[in-house]
């Protein structure tokens, strides 16, 4: 094989109290194929999200990310490489841009390499590019994630929740890279906030996992990283209410934001819970888009 063309679907990280732990896969895709080619040096064609920055250079996260892959097998054999891409994910918005860019490189690099590692193995050397799994593992794995370090080694627990849900995601224009947002967070927290997230977290995956969804409202909250982030986001607390108001269960950061996520139910007025979180963004002054969503259970795969 020399060509091979993937679908990598969109994560939301966090998922309100699960900060660095939790993340979920959603139904917004990036697709890409990856070329060996003939002529050596890297080529990308790009439409949609990124087309008019994104450069073929080995900092590209796709082309590096396929090249940790593929030097590793193959002892550093030089090759030419293309890829074409196609991005509905917005970019420093909290969806997973980056790990998607990653996990496209790595899973083409190990197919057209002969599909050497596996999935545990994909998602060490993921987690080694982005620095943490949270968002690399619903990338790779579909479904909702409970990931956590074990010294260098990550590991990630895919669950399903046994009822359906939506998530509708409002994307300001707003970029807010992860760096900016990481550099908001305290190095040391009240303790009293740790139990509170520790309760909400294992309320919030309990809650999935029993179908009693009634939890969720509370399951959501978060003192970890939402507060000390809120003015990067302006309006954030009437977002949230909005969602709320309009029918959503709660709603969170996704990631590390700009995008706020509600949990709804999959009978509740979806388009309502939109117009409602983006009206009152607008009133913050904050232009925004939305996207009602699933929970996608593939993760990244072959098309």
């Amino acid at each position: 094989m020399n060509k091979v063309s993937i679908r990598v679907p969109a994560t939301s990280a966090n998922c309100g109290p699960g900060f660095d732990a939790l993340g979920l896969a959603c139904t917004l895709y990036n697709e890409l194929t990856f070329e060996i080619t003939p002529t050596r040096g890297f080529q990308l064609e790009v439409t949609g999200e990124g087309a008019e920055y994104l450069k073929p250079c080995g900092r590209n996260l796709a082309f590096a990310s396929f090249l940790r892959v593929w030097n590793e097998v193959t002892k550093r054999e030089r090759i030419g490489l293309k890829i074409t891409m196609h991005n509905r994910i917005p970019m420093s918005r909290g969806l997973g841009s980056s790990s998607s860019a990653i996990v496209a490189g790595i899973f083409a690099g190990n197919v057209l390499s002969g599909n050497k590692f596996t999935t545990s193995e994909l998602l060490d050397i993921a987690t080694e590019i982005e620095g943490h799994p949270d968002n690399v593992a619903p990338a790779l794995l579909g479904g909702f994630t409970i990931s956590y370090m074990d010294g260098r080694q990550a590991h990630s627990l895919r669950v399903e929740p046994v009822k359906p849900l939506k998530f509708i995601a409002v994307v300001p224009e707003r970029r807010l890279p992860t760096t900016l947002a990481r550099q908001a967070i305290p190095q040391s927290i009240p303790h009293c906030d740790a139990v509170y997230n520790t309760s909400r977290a294992s309320l919030l995956v309990g809650a999935l996992l029993s179908g009693n969804y009634q939890y969720l409202a509370a399951g959501l909250d978060d003192r970890l990283h939402q507060p000390y982030r809120a003015h990067l986001i302006p309006g954030l607390k009437d977002v949230f209410a909005a969602a709320r108001e309009a029918g959503a269960y709660n709603a969170i950061i996704s990631g590390a934001g700009s995008t706020v996520m509600a949990y709804a139910a999959i009978d509740s007025d979806h388009e309502g819970i939109a117009r409602a979180m983006q009206e009152a963004f607008l009133k913050h002054g904050e232009p925004c888009a939305y996207h009602i969503l699933d929970l996608d259970l593939d993760g990244v795969k072959e098309i």
